[in-house]
């Protein structure tokens, strides 16, 4: 889930989610007596769901809630989330907790929509009475690009009102992906190009991943050892914001800098700071020799697993005394 505000984009999507183990084992149970031909009627009851395993539409407006708390002086402008949070439950409360703001989301292509007294999936709808057009819209507010789209105020009936849906479709694409926007009054193009920052939170999952160590350095499992890699990732994030150039630019109000970028730069800077200090010694060839032998220490190479040289793998061959067993 993406916030847009009045001057940043804010990700706060980024949650680690645990089903609940009685409905888990509930559901897996249920296909399998279903799939024997069991009626419904003589299977298990659902379990209701333990509080201590929330959704994950309810952790995403959990989320929304402590940002609004946390920071109350910033105006959300429209709150951006893919089609898992598609449904009423999560776009009317998204769009209330936000104060208001456009929730834009995804519907899937055989859901219903009443046009004039009739109920059609939105699929069949665009393709038999509203036909998309070419128009150019900027992506992230940079690139143009040739998009095909159309666009009509529908009551969505798995919402019970009325919805802004659009029909959209990138040059090259052979498939409609369908947007649904709970405010009305916004024009078709704004909902569009809005959408498109939605990306911006896979230029962080990669920042998180290539660059900031999450992932790489999550030594544990499951949820506390994702919540430390993260938390080191965004405190090396943070770290890279304080860098004197970046700092700069943002002061002149100008791009930041790519964190691979910066990373880089940051490593090169050390690198010549060694070498400076290195020629500060009397005699700076014996203290790199020392320092060598410091790394060999430190940094030892590891035989690959890979390679099976030296390795007893058996005779991987028939044996002639067994053949009667291939026999009838």
């Amino acid at each position: 889930m993406l916030l847009v505000t009045s001057s940043i984009t804010v990700p706060v999507g980024f949650f680690f989610y645990m089903p609940d183990p009685a409905l888990k084992q509930w559901d897996k149970e249920d296909k399998r007596l279903k799939k024997s031909g069991i009626a419904k009627k003589d299977r298990p009851i659902k379990p209701e769901r333990d509080s201590a395993y929330p959704t994950k539409t309810e952790i995403a407006l959990g989320l929304l809630k402590e940002f609004k708390v946390a920071h109350s002086l910033i105006k959300i402008k429209g709150v951006l989330a893919d089609a898992l949070y598609g449904e009423k439950a999560f776009m009317d409360e998204a769009a209330k907790e936000s104060g208001g703001s456009q929730v834009i989301s995804q519907l899937r292509k055989n859901q219903n929509i009443e046009y004039r007294g009739r109920i059609r999936s939105v699929e069949s709808y665009f393709n038999s009475i509203n036909k998309g057009i070419d128009q150019i819209i900027r992506v992230r507010g940079g690139k143009e690009i040739k998009v095909t789209v159309s666009s009509a105020r529908l009551k969505v009936s798995s919402h019970s009102k009325k919805r802004f849906v659009i029909a959209l479709k990138y040059d090259g694409e052979n498939d409609y992906r369908y947007l649904v926007a709970t405010d009305l009054t916004w024009r078709t193009q704004d909902i569009i190009q809005a959408y498109t920052l939605r990306w911006l939170i896979e230029v962080f999952f990669e920042d998180w991943k290539l660059y900031e160590g999450w992932g790489r350095e999550a030594k544990q499992l499951d949820e506390e050892g994702s919540s430390r890699g993260l938390i080191l990732s965004l405190l090396f994030d943070h770290c890279l914001l304080l860098h004197p150039e970046q700092i700069a630019r943002i002061e002149s109000k100008l791009p930041a800098y790519t964190v691979g970028s910066l990373q880089r730069k940051s490593q090169m800077d050390v690198l010549l700071e060694f070498i400076t200090s290195l020629l500060e010694f009397p005699d700076p060839g014996d203290k790199l020799k020392e320092l060598g032998e410091l790394i060999k220490d430190v940094f030892q190479l590891m035989p690959s697993g890979k390679h099976m040289i030296g390795r007893d793998l058996g005779r991987l061959e028939p044996t002639p005394s067994l053949k009667y067993c291939s026999a009838g």
